[in-house]
């Protein structure tokens, strides 16, 4: 896991010294790292400067060495392109459901959640995800048919306006109508592993897809979550997905992962994820961070606001994970947080007065 993180002027020194390595291909560089090995007892942990990696010998001997400098070259290297997009890129969300925790029925009319979605692409959104079933933390399954029913006219009027579009959904059915329709991504809260036709929706319409962890399903997910190591848990599951979809003939630049904030993980939880972000570009795909307005953030506050009062944690999470080398920001309030990532590009360039 990268670690001692560093953005701006006070950067490009300590790569040049050979004390740091890009983070990411991005603006951060990171100036430690931690190596984590599962043994019978947990976890096994030592925190090495960069520079001294080639001294401890770590990149140079047996099948470890190989793996910290296979995943050192991961962390450093640009993400690669996906799913047409210049990275960073901001996902704006359009739920089409009647009890989704944050906008629930504002949008269940087809032509409003159109309008909305357009609205987010001129406020600088590169793709707008749509769903039509809630996945919070107690929500029901909806049938598929009333699944299809909400959003493929949705995604139907965006693509028609040429708005790229990916498709919110565990259901395999409802995947390959959606991409029918215009869609251009497959973002799936069981990464593909929920309905056992959705390999084969993807694969028949050379979509990509976002992998998100998910401990159990919506209705049960935060009764009690539990981990050995939620931070490598995640990972370990992720990446073992990964190499599933790559054993089916599933490339892994067909994909980006996202470690489920919120989906059957405690404050705790998310708080442990979102500290250790960096572990995931090891996994050398994007990575995609949804945190936007979730309830976390007001129990971390105290203050008890709604969700749709949660806009400076949320851009606080954003910010926090661009750092982090996130490619990808699923995001409720597109136009502040263009805002505020415009303002992360500008404190984070490198370049000196």
């Amino acid at each position: 896991m990268p670690l001692g993180l560093q953005t701006g002027p006070a950067a490009r020194p300590l790569l040049e010294a050979g004390l740091a390595r890009q983070l990411a291909g991005g603006p951060s560089v990171f100036t430690m790292v931690e190596i984590a090995v599962r043994r019978d007892a947990g976890l096994a942990r030592l925190t090495v400067p960069v520079g001294a990696l080639a001294q401890e010998g770590l990149l140079a001997h047996g099948a470890a060495g190989e793996t910290v400098s296979a995943i050192l070259e991961r962390l450093s290297a640009p993400r690669p392109s996906f799913a047409g997009l210049a990275l960073p890129a901001v996902m704006g969300i359009v739920n089409v459901t009647p009890d989704s925790f944050s906008d629930g029925g504002e949008r269940l009319d087809p032509s409003a959640a159109v309008a909305a979605g357009l609205e987010m692409v001129a406020a600088g959104a590169a793709l707008v995800d749509v769903g039509g079933e809630s996945t919070r933390p107690g929500a029901e399954p909806v049938a598929e048919a009333e699944e299809l029913r909400r959003v493929l006219p949705v995604v139907a009027g965006l693509a028609a306006a040429g708005v790229r579009v990916s498709i919110d959904t565990r259901r395999a059915g409802v995947m390959r109508a959606a991409l029918d329709a215009g869609a251009i991504l497959v973002n799936d809260v069981t990464a593909l592993a929920g309905d056992a036709g959705s390999v084969a929706a993807v694969r028949g319409h050379a979509a990509p897809a976002v992998l998100m962890h998910m401990q159990g399903e919506p209705r049960t997910m935060q009764a009690a979550p539990r981990y050995a190591s939620v931070l490598h848990d995640v990972y370990d599951y992720l990446g073992g997905r990964l190499d599933a979809l790559s054993g089916a003939g599933l490339p892994r630049q067909r994909f980006a992962v996202d470690p489920g904030i919120g989906f059957g993980k405690t404050v705790a939880h998310n708080l442990a994820i979102l500290r250790g972000l960096g572990l995931y570009l090891g996994l050398g795909v994007p990575l995609l961070v949804g945190l936007s307005r979730k309830g976390f953030i007001g129990r971390i506050a105290g203050d008890g606001a709604a969700a749709r009062d949660r806009l400076g944690g949320s851009l606080a999470g954003v910010l926090w994970a661009l750092d982090r080398g996130a490619s990808i920001l699923r995001v409720h309030d597109v136009a502040e947080t263009a805002q505020a990532i415009a303002l992360w590009r500008a404190l984070s360039s490198g370049e000196a007065e």
